[in-house]
């Protein structure tokens, strides 16, 4: 288990060549299920947990590795699957998503793929608004092909920790208030929890938001926009998207745009529950003007604010 995680430096090389690791996992007998490794501290056997009184029910204690106290979310009952006591294959994946370290009670964890993102598909529109997927992709398991559902762990993570998007005082600038109303944001993003963050923080503003859940999605729309004879960098105060989504990641979308000279000047800001220290060089490499980590309220407003100030010279 210790060396399924290994070489954690070569495997960041791959994000910003729109591909990715997934880390597959069971929770039950005939599925397999998925999270991207790059989120993944570590793989460890599930270790004696401590009650936690009064604390979310889809949370089975709390764990302490090495001197730190881990909440241990039981992702079969946060899924929706009736919980089941965990048994001899059960394992805990620690995590680390928007500045915070969770572990995943899962069942038996298989091995890691290797995959580009134009092989990860969103899930099935049927499937409802109320699914616990971002994506779906199908692998070859022990001899024949089998569906792999990824989780959208923000929305995991939103029905069990509140997050606030009411803004500290001080954080909004009354002088640009007026310049707000009517500004389109484009945001790009794989999990509809994750969109609606930011959509229920800028919407405050009176910001318009326009969503994509990928990045193909987005750059279609900018395309489109082009080829109708619309300036991209002038219909939009900005572009936020996450770096990892089904079909074309974050930092390819970036790189597309850039690469357009019609397109070039569109403001972007990367939003994303991946590591900062990379994302701070990948932003350099592929040319976003600006990094916030998942979730921050006020870093949000004062990016918008900021891009703002450029635009009207103040």
């Amino acid at each position: 288990m210790a060396n399924i995680l290994a070489n954690v430096d070569q495997r960041t090389k791959l994000v910003g060549e729109n591909r990715l690791e997934l880390l597959l996992f069971s929770i039950n007998s005939t599925q397999l299920f998925a999270i991207n490794v790059f989120k993944v501290k570590e793989v460890v056997k599930l270790p004696p947990l401590n009650a936690m009184p009064g604390s979310h029910p889809h949370i089975s204690g709390i764990a302490n590795i090495r001197g730190v106290s881990i909440p241990v979310i039981d992702l079969r009952s946060a899924i929706g699957f009736r919980p089941v006591p965990p048994n001899d294959d059960a394992n805990m994946i620690i995590t680390e998503y928007n500045r915070s370290v969770q572990g995943f009670l899962v069942g038996k964890v298989e091995h890691i793929i290797n995959m580009t993102w134009s092989d990860i598909l969103p899930p099935p529109k049927m499937a409802g608004r109320n699914n616990y997927l971002t994506a779906i992709t199908r692998i070859e398991h022990q001899g024949h092909s089998q569906l792999v559902s990824i989780i959208d762990v923000e929305k995991v993570l939103a029905e069990i920790i509140h997050y606030d998007i009411s803004l500290s005082e001080g954080v909004l600038d009354e002088t640009l208030a007026h310049e707000m109303p009517g500004r389109k944001i484009l945001i790009v993003d794989d999990s509809a929890t994750a969109r609606r963050q930011v959509r229920d923080t800028l919407g405050q503003l009176g910001i318009e938001i326009i969503e994509a859940s990928d990045g193909l999605q987005a750059l279609t729309l900018l395309q489109k926009w082009r080829d109708e004879g619309k300036q991209v960098s002038k219909e939009l105060l900005m572009m936020i998207t996450d770096a990892e989504m089904p079909e074309m990641d974050g930092y390819k979308l970036t790189s597309e745009v850039r690469s357009d000279k019609a397109m070039a000047g569109l403001y972007i800001t990367l939003n994303t529950s991946l590591s900062g220290s990379f994302n701070h060089a990948m932003v350099e490499k592929v040319g976003c003007d600006k990094f916030i980590s998942k979730f921050q309220p006020d870093l949000l407003v004062e990016v918008v604010q900021e891009r703002l100030r450029q635009i009207i010279n103040l």
